[in-house]
């Protein structure tokens, strides 16, 4: 039996992963539910939200270190 070659851009025969995202559409979902699912939980957007989570948390910690500690600083 000959080969026959696949066309020009076509898909593979074996099945992968989807590359796109299809939408979950529950009726039921609440809208910071569905913010949640699609703005913070989602894997592509997740590094991004790390970067702003890390950047608060140091400027928090900054914060809280000068008001504990502020009176240390100050040369007397």
């Amino acid at each position: 039996m000959a080969r026959r070659a696949a066309p020009p851009n076509a898909s593979p025969a074996f099945l992968s992963a989807p590359t796109t995202r299809r939408a979950i559409h529950d009726p039921n979902e609440s809208s910071f539910s569905r913010f949640m699912r699609e703005q913070i939980w989602a894997p592509e957007k997740l590094p991004g939200n790390i970067s702003i989570i890390t950047g608060v948390s140091v400027f928090a910690g900054g914060v809280f270190v000068a008001r504990t500690f502020g009176e240390l600083f100050i040369p007397a």
